[in-house]
This record gives structure tokens, sequence and C-alpha cells, in this order.
């Protein structure tokens, strides 16, 4: 069980989660300053709080990862859906945390 407000549990990213990374892959490619040719969401921990913050581990080739936390808000507040932070320089052994 995770604490309110605490990130939740380890989990295979879903489709739908997918279609998220890949609606802000432009915003993350501009503000690292590249392109990936690999970009494969692998793994998140949600966090609830006004809504879900996703902590998601992102391959994007080779030995590399980055982490993006993504954020949406909550139906009554028009579920807006948006980039909040980029992590990079990260590998696949790297543990999701709160950032």
């Amino acid at each position: 069980m995770s604490v309110p407000g605490g990130l939740g549990k380890l989990e295979d990213a879903t489709p739908e989660l997918k279609a998220f990374c890949n609606e802000v892959k432009a915003t993350v490619e501009e503000k690292v300053g590249k392109k990936y040719d690999v970009y494969t969401a692998k793994l998140y921990r949600p966090q609830t709080v006004q809504g879900t913050n996703y902590f998601v581990k992102v391959h994007v080739g080779g030995d590399d990862y980055i982490h993006l936390r993504l954020f949406e808000a909550l139906p009554c507040d028009g579920q807006k859906r948006e980039l909040h932070s980029i992590q990079t320089n990260k590998t696949e052994s790297d543990e999701i945390v709160y950032f």
C-alpha cells in the first residue's frame, strides 16, 4: 500500500502511459537538445496528488535512459496533461525516485 502523496509501486508502463510519453516526445527532445531514434517508456511509479504525477523510465537507446515526470490533472480540473521535468544520464538500474 502506498502512502497518500508518496510514490506508488513500480509498474510496467501501460499503453495509455506510453501514449502520454509519446505526446511529450517533441518537448522532451527540445528541452534536452537531442533527437531520440529510440524512445520507449518501460516502467513508472505513480503519485496521487491533486491529479497524478507519473515518474517514468524511458529507454532512449543503447544503455541510455531518461526519467520523466508527467502530470495529469483531475477531470474536474480539465484533465490537463503536461511534462513537468526531465532527468537525463540515467541507466536501466537507476531507481525511479521523486524529483
